[in-house]
């Protein structure tokens, strides 16, 4: 789903057109910088410069009269846009690989240049940005203003943008700033939830919520706490949760909150219908969510897994070994709280432990097939979130997340089916909102509550089921309201409600997902793109955890 107002993200070039365009509106402020000092503007012993309008500069290029890095710094000074040339790692063969850069207009990244010293990663970051930006010019029939001839490109500076703002920000993100108004309304919601229930206050020193904005409005509609993978054996039924980490918790609440808002669209209640937050797709069977609303994800702790890689990693000639960077960025399993790389020996003693991927990966995975799991995707478009907000005040850069949920699937988009995309999102860093330290008889529970529910629900992560003194319990059998077996309930639920008879004849959750044929499509396009890239194979999980059918 992309909201309105907002470019398809696989073709990137369409996006920053329509951001230059914009820029170029403010041609009286661009102007104003260009002017000479008033004491020199009418005095005869300073010549004055020909103008040369963008086209020439571009032609001087093609001709191979400048470089690719001189070019983007004369542009970024006509269109008034953020340049920005970032050194990152790169993907592939590692050992044949030295430096790395890449090249960010307006905060949106381009393809990564390598080289054999920094000057040639720089300039191979230069050309394959190019390659995709001059075409973007063309395509979309921009009017280029005439300038005064641009003077020779300053070295590009670090900024630091800690806490989600920066100094001396260009006027597109000054158009775009990172959005104060989620982290405060997660705060204010945990507060209200807590100051119900102030005895579970210990549960929430790891959180994660999702946000939809509408217009100026934030809501909270989604919020995990937790750490923890189960104990427990796979469970056959359906009835046990074997991944509560806070981001797993509130993508499962996100999804009852998605399952709560279908059943209100197909009610015969035209003001339930009205409140839902989807809407008709024209030219499609699937809904979408209504133009103008977007989805945003919190998270008060950066995501474990290939988000943490070290602050000094490079790949420095011939100074590091590409068994050393793999494990860094690679795909990484939570195992008994620990984190462990798919490269390691460690996997092959893993047969008999309940196993996830880490949080850093699936927040990758769902970022090219969606929030909605397989079961919603009968329905509606995939969702994305269109920014993550990551508030840990041990952090001082996002570069690990950056590469984890972008670079490493850098070009997926166009091998997926209809609808799918690699969905960049905004990521910053903001204030966070919860400082409390877990209480000792509490560090294994985990919290959930989504909007609708009357209270939120008590889970002990090491168990995968409620606890006796929850708020919210959903019968004797302490099974959670983010199970499996719950959400094949409301699938079925949300089926008859929409009159899908071709969905109800599934003989089990196992079946209903596969016959999800385009999101698992997707699925094995995005694991198999990871592995040819060389970051490792995705965990399969065992089958019969899905062989279930209430």
């Amino acid at each position: 789903m992309i909201p309105a107002g907002r470019p398809f993200p696989g073709s990137r070039g369409a996006s920053f057109a329509q951001n230059l365009s914009r820029n170029l509106n403010t041609a009286p402020g661009l102007e104003k910088s260009h002017k000479q000092p008033a004491s020199l503007k009418d005095s005869s012993q300073y010549p004055v410069k020909a103008k040369v309008s963008p086209q020439k500069l571009i032609e001087r290029y093609m001709n191979g009269e400048s470089d690719a890095v001189s070019l983007l710094h004369q542009l970024a000074r006509v269109f008034q846009f953020h340049l920005e040339m970032k050194e990152t790692i790169a993907s592939g063969d590692l050992q044949m690989l030295c430096f790395a850069f890449c090249v960010l207009i307006d905060g949106v990244e381009y393809k990564t240049g390598t080289g054999i010293n920094k000057k040639e990663a720089r300039l191979n970051a230069a050309k394959l940005a190019l390659e995709e930006f001059l075409p973007s010019l063309e395509q979309f029939n921009l009017s280029l203003p005439d300038t005064t001839d641009v003077p020779p490109p300053l070295p590009l500076k670090e900024e630091s943008c800690v806490g989600g703002s920066c100094h001396n920000r260009p006027s597109y993100e000054a158009k775009v700033p990172v959005n104060m108004q989620i982290p405060h309304a997660v705060r204010a919601q945990l507060t209200r939830l807590m100051s119900f229930h102030p005895e579970f206050s210990g549960c929430a020193d790891t959180i994660a919520a999702f946000v939809i904005q509408a217009g100026s409005e934030c809501k909270v509609v989604a919020l995990g706490t937790g750490g923890f993978n189960t104990r427990e054996n796979i469970s056959s039924n359906g009835r046990i949760l074997h991944d509560s980490h806070a981001v797993v918790t509130a993508r499962r609440s996100l999804m009852r909150y998605l399952y709560r808002n279908l059943l209100m669209f197909y009610s015969k209640n035209p003001t339930l219908s009205q409140q839902s937050v989807y809407q008709h797709k024209s030219n499609s069977n699937f809904l979408c969510l209504k133009s103008g609303i977007s989805l945003h994800l919190y998270v008060n702790m950066m995501p474990k897994g290939a988000a943490v890689i070290p602050s000094k990693l490079y790949l420095n000639p011939l100074s590091i070994s590409a068994w050393k960077v793999s494990n860094e960025i690679g795909l990484h399993l939570m195992v008994e709280g620990k984190l462990v790389s798919v490269f390691s020996s460690e996997v092959e003693n893993l047969a008999f432990k309940v196993v996830s991927m880490s949080t850093a990966d699936k927040i990758t995975q769902w970022q090219v097939i969606g929030y909605q799991g397989a079961l919603l995707s009968h329905f509606i478009e995939p969702i994305y979130a269109q920014s993550i907000l990551i508030g840990d005040s041990c952090c001082s850069e996002v570069r690990g997340m950056e590469f984890s949920v972008c670079q490493r699937m850098e070009g997926v988009t166009s091998q997926l089916p209809m609808f799918y995309c690699m969905m960049r999102p905004l990521i910053s860093l903001v204030p966070s909102v919860a400082n409390c330290t877990p209480s000792s008889n509490q560090l294994t529970h985990c919290i959930n509550w989504s909007e609708g529910d009357s209270t939120l629900e008590v889970v002990d992560g090491l168990e995968g089921k409620t606890v006796e003194e929850s708020p919210f319990k959903s019968g004797t059998t302490l099974a959670s309201r983010l199970c499996k077996a719950a959400m094949l309930h409301r699938f079925k639920l949300v089926a008859k409600e929409a009159e899908r008879q071709d969905l109800l004849v599934a003989s089990s959750y196992r079946e209903a997902k596969r016959m999800a044929k385009p999101y698992q499509e997707a699925k094995s396009v995005l694991r198999a793109y990871l592995c040819q890239k060389g970051f490792g194979s995705w965990l399969e999980k065992f089958s019969v955890s899905d062989n279930f059918s209430k």
